[in-house]
């Protein structure tokens, strides 16, 4: 598609967009139409993400539906449950929902409230996830340590490709969050990468293309190699505690 066409079905998006906030959630204060079709990136296949905030609501929730051509996604929240999940996002190091209301296209009569929140959600993407340290980054270099240690040896090509397809998203976290920049699940991971470092991507592409065949060499010298800059292989003392409600009494 050119530009103008993605321009157009960008257009159309958004007055579907309209069209269900009106329709399916009368009383919203204002909305965030999100998503691949909204920033022109968007395929036949994908979905308008569509963040609705209420003045009030017992409980947030997320539904999915068909408005005329386009498939919908919607979180629906007021401000306080928006703002518990912002505050998640930015914890967990995946601004699912900060890049959506960041992002975002406003709809909705209280278009102003809806910039305030916005600037903050903006804000909180710039100034990036929080540096890895502690329980989760021993966590994570201990899981990238012992399935780089699965690929050790010999394997049969199937299961070079599943220990592949356990690690890229370990990997991948460890790259992103390590290096200070924010991380993402599934197809968000390669495109974060790409933008953070044109040739680490292209090295984690071809290792898991490789490792995708049964050859899980380079899979493991690039998983090697990352460990060792984050301090090298976490196995010997790492202890994780259960916690203390981790019983059950018949």
């Amino acid at each position: 598609m050119d530009h103008i066409q993605k321009q157009i079905i960008a257009e159309r998006a958004l007055a579907a967009a309209r069209r269900a906030l009106a329709s399916r959630y009368a009383g919203a204060a204002f909305a965030y139409v999100s998503g691949s079709l909204m920033r022109g990136e968007g395929t036949v296949f994908s979905d308008i993400d569509l963040v609705v905030v209420f003045p009030s609501l017992e409980r947030a929730w997320r539904e999915s539906f068909t408005e005329g051509d386009f498939p919908v996604e919607a979180f629906v929240h007021d401000e306080e449950t928006l703002a518990h999940y912002l505050h998640a996002d930015a914890e967990s190091g995946y601004p699912i929902m900060v890049n959506m209301v960041a992002t975002g296209s406003i709809v909705g009569p209280e278009s102003e409230r809806a910039r305030l929140i916005q600037a903050r959600a903006a804000d909180v993407l710039a100034a990036g996830p929080k540096p890895l340290a502690g329980a989760s980054y021993d966590m994570l270099r201990y899981q990238v340590t012992d399935l780089a240690d699965d690929l050790r040896g010999d394997r049969p090509p199937e299961e070079i490709a599943a220990i592949a397809a356990a690690l890229y998203q370990k990997l991948a976290d460890l790259m992103l969050l390590g290096r200070g920049a924010w991380t993402g699940r599934g197809k968000w991971a390669p495109r974060l990468i790409r933008r953070l470092d044109v040739q680490l991507a292209d090295d984690f592409d071809a290792a898991f293309r490789l490792a995708a065949q049964g050859d899980g060499g380079r899979l493991l010298a690039l998983a090697d190699r990352e460990v060792a800059s984050h301090g090298g292989r976490r196995f010997d003392g790492f202890r994780q505690e259960a916690p203390l409600e981790a019983r059950r009494r018949e």
